[in-house]
């Protein structure tokens, strides 16, 4: 078990919080974190590209003239590419570019970024992250007195709408709840700070996913 220091936003120590050793105290294994972010982005692909082709266009399917004896190259539809107006050769067709990975690679990879936070000590627990009202400045002055890195991801449960609207329209920040956390948006970040009951519920959704019994809560 991994034993965590919990802060206030005023980065007063108020206590501690132990966590699982297999969601934040594995090896992080960098292949996994390819093929899962890899298969994120892929599945933000929008595919809508697309183009008609000589059966999609419109025009008329008669034969322009016949085959032979006219001295011109042989066509047999006003609609072919060859035509202004006509359909594309081989053209983009939609499609749809998403795909997962399996779940326990999925798992792995996010319990591994998880633990590479910690490992590093870019990983911060809070008590609570109550705001007294709607402040993007409220959440700006908490992160800088927490002491945190030029962009910082924070978790804490949906419910705090404060902190949700108040975080918003930083774009160096970002606002999830435990069950949105992925492995795309933790490394593109450089501090984590989770509120005490997010840790626990990060931590209860990543040994559920991975089909493990759950530690009883500290």
């Amino acid at each position: 078990m991994a034993t965590f220091d919990v802060y206030n936003l005023k980065r007063e120590k108020v206590g501690s919080v132990t966590l699982s050793d297999e969601v934040f105290g594995v090896e992080p294994n960098e292949s996994l974190f390819y093929e899962v972010v890899k298969a994120q982005l892929a599945s933000r692909r929008q595919g809508t590209a697309a183009a008609k082709n000589r059966s999609a266009v419109s025009g008329s399917t008669k034969k322009l003239y016949k085959q032979k004896g006219t001295g011109n190259a042989r066509h047999g539809s006003i609609r072919a590419p060859i035509y202004v107006g006509g359909g594309q050769a081989h053209p983009p067709r939609m499609r749809d570019w998403s795909y997962r990975p399996p779940r326990k690679v999925r798992v792995s990879a996010l319990a591994g970024a998880l633990s590479k936070f910690a490992k590093e000590g870019r990983l911060l627990v809070v008590d609570r992250f109550d705001l007294p009202e709607f402040k993007t400045k409220g959440v700006l002055n908490a992160l800088s007195t927490l002491q945190t890195k030029k962009k910082a991801l924070v978790v804490d449960v949906a419910a705090n709408e404060k902190l949700k609207l108040s975080i918003r329209n930083i774009e160096a920040h970002l606002f999830l709840p435990p069950e949105g956390v992925n492995v795309y948006d933790l490394l593109r970040h450089d501090t984590l700070v989770l509120s005490k009951d997010a840790a626990k519920a990060l931590e209860t959704r990543v040994l559920r996913s991975g089909g493990k019994k759950e530690e009883s809560a500290k």
